[in-house]
């Protein structure tokens, strides 16, 4: 029997592409998250020491937001149905060795998919039952908490700093942007008469003309004229 394909299966996911690390380090992380609930698969991330977990947690946000914005399905309702990394392209550098050779050094990346639904209604009940009886809220309920508190703090600041940048420019552009046109220098505009005929253009012309040649003649009388 043939099993369902992974890019066929059911719920809402997160790709992490490209990351700086090989997929054999990423999948022992993804395996301790695999089946977990949201709550304690961000405990689990928070307190893993491998460098690889920073990422996996950001993905798992993106995909239980995903859920949250797409679906409509609560975070606390939520858990890690599939997870699993993918082998990307690998970056090939070169080492310098003795005797003028050189090692390959191959810098492996990976894509990183996580995949997020919403458990049924008798183990939502079942799971609400335990919380009961513990006497306090499921690690599902504070981790949903938690991003919710940081999602909020990144919205006000992302907005006082947009406030900021409209105080220091309250206009937003200059006069000449807004108009699309800039005033022009009147010591620049040349006056035209605009009820000049054809033929006084042609008299100023040669009125033009006799000057310079007058001035020509000026410029050429012989020493004895002037004497």
């Amino acid at each position: 029997m043939v099993g369902t394909k992974t890019n066929e299966r059911p719920g809402t996911r997160a790709v992490a592409r490209h990351i700086r690390v090989s997929a054999s380090k990423a999948r022992e992380v993804l395996d301790l998250i695999r089946g977990k609930s949201y709550g304690s698969a961000a405990e689990i991330l928070e307190f893993s020491e491998r460098a690889v977990s920073t990422v996996v947690a950001k993905c798992l946000d993106s995909a239980v937001a995903n859920a949250e914005h797409n679906d409509g399905i609560a975070a606390e309702e939520l858990y890690v149905t599939a997870c699993y990394a993918d082998v990307g392209p690998t970056l090939k550098r070169w080492r310098p060795r003795a005797r003028g050779r050189a090692t390959r050094i191959l810098k492996r990346t990976c894509h990183i998919t996580i995949i997020v639904d919403r458990y049924t209604d008798s183990e939502l009940d079942a799971i609400r039952e335990r919380a009961a009886a513990r006497g306090r809220a499921g690690s599902s309920v504070q981790a949903a908490e938690a991003r919710r508190r940081r999602v909020e703090r990144s919205r006000v600041a992302e907005e006082a700093a947009e406030a900021a940048e409209a105080v220091e420019t309250p206009d937003g552009d200059t006069p000449e942007a807004v108009d699309g046109s800039v005033e022009p220098d009147p010591t620049d505009v040349e006056t035209v008469d605009v009820d000049a005929t054809p033929d006084d253009v042609d008299v100023d012309a040669d009125t033009a003309t006799d000057h310079v040649d007058a001035d020509v003649d000026e410029s050429t009388e012989t020493p004895e004229e002037n004497a």
